[in-house]
This record gives structure tokens, sequence and C-alpha cells, in this order.
């Protein structure tokens, strides 16, 4: 294809798939699209190991990765912020809210330790020390999402000859991210996984296009509940250079996500993809759930804590929660949720991701093949 994107990461087929797990990430890349590895929960030790893997496992073929650095922390400012630090600073309230919530369903709260050094949550400093060593490898696209990218983010893509990809939900961050330097943008509807905006995909990308158009030539992928191949060719038809893809892959065999959970996938409704701040503290987009409910619309509820110390409440309520489904406990099901799009309402099986990127380029030849038969007629 002559797609821009194409030729800036050296593939075949403007594919982009967001993915936690190395498997997907490899599997994508080598059918011919382009994986990129969220590295967000990584140190600089755990991903040098997982990029090690990847390059052993993509046949050559290209990938990147993708890092959060957000703009708007509650710790902003702050130096050597600590794990133990913030979890000094989460009220009683908070904790005995999530532990009574968890004991209603039969499941109990245990918690993880973690080093008296262990950064906060979305730590800054920490995903730019990751990048510094993923750069040892081959990876041909660096990301960041919640906000403008810092500069030496920037600067490093410059340095190494690496794109620098950024996640907007406005024309406005398109335009503040065009004027910080980035390379491709990332325009993501309200219907994605995740941290997401309100503006929906069919409106947002054509007006970032038009925004930004006098302005730059900067790439834009269009994100947010793209998960067939006729989709992405509407997107592209519409301007957008390729597709940027997160949900689709978590209903693989490869995924990450527990089996239990792609269950909830599959009998799940395009509006059981809930925008809460239950998770992280900021809105993102997520399998509704007694947790969701809980938090968003409990009449007990204390709201949820700014991001990062919502995450620190949520990181061990989620793994105590799955590993009692994953036991056995029926109750502790209802509990079970994790960042997905409102596109899941389209998940109705389980594939391998190798599947997914063929169904997606036959998809989009047919609907390429049907404009064309109806300039014809």
């Amino acid at each position: 294809m002559k797609s821009p994107i194409c030729d800036m990461l050296g593939i075949e087929f403007p594919l982009l798939a967001f993915s936690h797990c190395r498997d997907v990430v490899a599997a994508v890349s080598r059918a011919g699209g382009f994986g990129v590895l969220g590295a967000t929960a990584h140190s600089p030790e755990t991903i040098e190991q997982e990029l090690k893997w990847i390059d052993d496992h993509t046949d050559g073929k290209p990938y990147g990765l993708d890092v959060l650095i957000p703009e708007n922390i509650s710790t902003a400012g702050e130096k050597d912020v600590t794990w133990k630090s913030l979890e000094a600073r989460i009220s009683p309230q908070h904790r005995d809210f999530t532990r009574n919530l968890l004991k209603k369903y039969g499941v109990e709260l245990t918690t993880t330790n973690v080093a008296d050094n262990q950064p906060q949550p979305f730590d800054a400093q920490r995903a730019l020390d990751v990048l510094e060593v993923s750069f040892r490898h081959p990876i041909k696209l660096i990301a960041n999402a919640l906000g403008v990218p810092p500069k030496q983010m920037i600067d490093m893509g410059r340095k190494h000859g690496v794109p620098v990809a950024a996640l907007v939900g406005s024309k406005e961050h398109a335009l503040r991210q065009v004027a910080a330097g980035v390379d491709i943008l990332v325009a993501q509807g309200t219907e994605a996984g995740g941290h997401c905006g309100e503006v929906s995909t069919m409106v947002l990308v054509p007006e970032v296009i038009k925004a930004i158009k006098p302005v730059s030539d900067v790439p834009v992928l269009a994100a947010g509940g793209i998960m067939t191949g006729r989709q992405m060719a509407a997107c592209m038809a519409m301007g957008a250079a390729g597709a940027w893809t997160g949900s689709v892959w978590l209903a693989t065999v490869e995924s990450e996500t527990t089996e239990i959970f792609r269950e909830k996938m599959i009998a799940a409704s395009s509006r059981d993809a809930v925008r809460s701040k239950g998770r992280t503290g900021k809105p993102a987009r997520q399998l509704r759930s007694v947790w969701t409910d809980a938090w968003d619309r409990g009449p007990d509820s204390p709201g949820a804590l700014p991001m990062p110390l919502q995450s620190i409440i949520s990181r061990d309520a989620f793994n105590s929660i799955d590993r009692a489904a994953a036991a056995g406990n029926t109750q502790a099901r209802d509990l079970v949720s994790y960042f997905v799009g409102q596109g899941v309402g389209l998940v109705d099986s389980v594939k391998s991701a190798g599947a997914v990127v063929q169904e997606f380029k036959e998809d989009f030849a047919d609907a390429v093949e049907h404009m064309n038969m109806l300039m014809e007629e």
C-alpha cells in the first residue's frame, strides 16, 4: 500500500496493534501488521527481557513501543515519589471501601509488597529509562498517551531516527502535539478502550486532519472501536493513513487477558464498555462490572482518587479478583474487568492474532472493492 505509515514503519499493511502482550506484538508483526508493546508496567530490566524475546520471534519484522507519561497527574512537580510514599496518602475510607466491596463477593484482598524505591505508577523518569533501554533493540516507533510527550522523548526519537507518535482526543490536542514536533498522530475516539476523550472516532478523525492540514502533513492514524478491516477502510476513506487498534487483540489466544475476561467479552454488548475513573483515577473505558458500578454510582462510594493513587488501590484489588475467579469463585466473576472499547460488541469468538490480521486484510479489500463497484455503477 502507498500509505505514508507503510513507508515510515517499513510495513505492508497500515494496521497497528497495541497490546501489553509480547506474543500479540510478535504475531501481528509477523503477519504484516505492526505490533506495539504497551510498556507502562515495565522497568528497564523487564523491558530488556521482553524486547529480546520479541526480537527473537518477529522474523525481523518491525515493531514499536508505547509508554504512558501523563501531563496532568496529582504528583506533578514532586520529585522521587515512590509507590510506598503514595500508599500512605490513601485514606482509610478508600481502603475500607475496597476491602468491603471485594469481601461482599467472597474475595479476600491480598496486597503485594513493593520495594522501598519502586517509582510511582506512570512515573515519567521511569518511562524515559525504559525508552533508553528500548533503543538497544530495533524498535521502529515510540508512542505516548495522556499528553504531549516530554521533550526528552521527542529528542530520543530524533537521535535514533525513530518516529514519535502521540494519542489525541481532540483537535486542540492534535495542534499542540504537532507544535511539539511529533511525527504521527493517533486520533483516538471515545469508543476506544482505556483512557479516552468524549468525541467519536467518526467525528474526531476528519476534525483532526482538517485542523492540522494548514500547519503540518503529519500522518493521522484512526483509533477507537476499530475491530474490522471494513472499519479501517472507512477511516482511511476519511483521510486516515491507517488504523491503531487495541481491543480486538484482547480476544486472541495470545492475549494477556484471562479466560474468564475473554468469555465476558464474547457475552458483552457495546453498551457494556463504560468510561470510569474507578481503575486509574482518569476516565478510562473498560468492561462494566460490579467494581465500576460501585465506584461510579454506589451510594457509599468515596469517589475515585486522582491518578496515580487510584491505580495503587486497583492493582492489588484486580489481582485478588482474578485469582479468586480463576480458583472457581463464581461471585468474583462479577468483579472481573479490564480496559476494552465499545467494539467489544463485535467480538463473537477467540482467534489467533495472525488470523485477525488476515481477516483485517480481507475485509479491507472487500470494502475497497465494494466502493469501486459503487463508482462503476
